[in-house]
């Protein structure tokens, strides 16, 4: 054996002894991190066997080199639910890193006050499989979170994902290829803008959902956002609530309220530009006594709408409404409400009450439909002088946030 294929084997055996001994020094640091500590990553391909965890810091600061420079490459994952996982703590940053191949969730963090996520990509290698983790980015129980510049690919729920949260911002982001890009559920003051939505089952959803502790969210606005081309097939494991988004949806809103959808470019989703839709669309039963399943105050306004002239999803139970309900053909509607009223905040004209009414207005190239849904959808209307209105839907910036 000649000298120079003996010290690539030397190097091989380095290498592969370094990676469990990289590893356990990064949990170690992360055990041993001080408030206000930064721990560096520096540039390099890392395989990681384990979750990394991090419990109860303050102000600590988790830097790479650069999304393509420092990845923690997860393929082979032996323990652990979460590529990092990071828990009850405040001021906590994570920055210039890819997580690759997580077993389960890529970064979860949760009760934490004041949580950025910057430059940050979650992805999983490959065609997008039910298989891949739930989520990419995925903050929950958590107050003052920012999600600014990072990209998501992959996930079999949701690439960026903020949950059971408040005070929210996610900006400037990229996701594609996941069930649902940007996911904002059961949350409260979200604001979502300037992102790129495409190839996903779904572009961006604001979801309200039973049966979790934190109920009841709204005041979110999703603003200059580009959504288009999500029409891939929804390959969310079975049973989960996203498995039932349709494939070609751009912005769906299911049973949330007050919402504020303008200047976006919503384009090329072939089932739904825009879907407002109470629970009971999905069919499922609601066990919880305290949940609300309307969607209402909703404000959809200056988007800009284009579509192909193509035939809407014929997948799931969305096709088959559309197969036999929904006699659209080509002519599908950029903007669909399925008309199932809470019957308690009507007027006697049997139209919500200013403060609650679904509001679509100067909207480019969009034509409408209200489905009747709560009645088969006998008396299907397209007329747009019934949600001409406007309404304010008020969230506040969080600190230090430049929209």
């Amino acid at each position: 054996m000649n000298r120079w294929a003996l010290s690539c084997i030397i190097l091989l055996a380095t290498q592969a002894v370094a990676q469990p001994d990289f590893r356990r020094q990064l949990q170690t640091k992360l055990i041993l991190a001080t408030d206000g500590d930064t721990i560096r990553i520096p540039e390099g391909q890392y395989t990681i066997d384990a979750t990394l965890s991090m419990e109860g810091k303050n102000g600590i600061v988790l830097s790479g080199s650069g999304m393509d420079k420092t990845i923690l490459q997860f393929q082979g994952q032996q323990t652990g639910a979460e590529g990092i996982r990071i828990t009850n703590g405040r001021q906590i940053t994570i920055q210039d890193l890819t997580v690759r191949n997580a077993k389960g969730d890529a970064i979860k963090t949760m009760n934490l006050q004041d949580v950025h996520f910057l430059r940050v990509r979650t992805d999983w290698s490959g065609k997008p499989s039910p298989k891949n983790g739930a989520y990419g980015l995925y903050p929950v129980n958590c107050k003052g979170v920012r999600i600014e510049g990072c990209e998501a690919r992959g996930a079999s729920d949701a690439g960026i994902y903020v949950g059971q949260s408040r005070d929210i911002v996610v900006s400037h982001c990229r996701a594609f290829e996941n069930v649902a890009g940007i996911e904002i559920e059961n949350s409260v003051n979200a604001i979502v803008h300037h992102n790129e939505a495409f190839r996903n089952t779904g572009g961006i959803l604001v979801f309200d959902l039973p049966d979790l502790p934190v109920k009841k969210g709204g005041q979110c606005r999703v603003y200059e956002n580009r959504i288009y081309d999500n029409n891939l097939a929804n390959f969310a494991p079975k049973g989960n609530i996203v498995g039932t988004v349709p494939q070609g949806t751009g912005i769906l809103l299911l049973a949330a309220n007050h919402v504020d959808v303008s200047g976006n470019e919503i384009r090329d989703n072939r089932t739904l530009g825009v879907c407002i839709a109470s629970y009971y669309i999905t069919e499922k039963r609601i066990r919880d006594s305290i949940y609300y399943p309307y969607p209402t105050a909703i404000n959809i306004h200056d988007n800009t709408f284009s579509r192909q002239r193509v035939r809407a999803t014929r997948r799931g139970r969305m096709g088959l409404l559309f197969r036999f309900k929904l006699r659209f053909g080509r002519k599908v509607p950029d903007i669909l409400y399925d008309g199932i009223l809470d019957k308690t905040i009507t007027g006697s004209d049997g139209r919500y009450l200013p403060e609650h009414r679904i509001c679509i207005r100067n909207n480019r190239n969009a034509r409408l439909a209200s489905l009747d849904a709560g009645n088969d959808f006998r008396s299907i209307t397209t007329d747009p002088s019934l949600f001409d209105c406007s309404l304010e839907i008020h969230t506040a910036t969080p600190t230090g946030h430049q929209p």
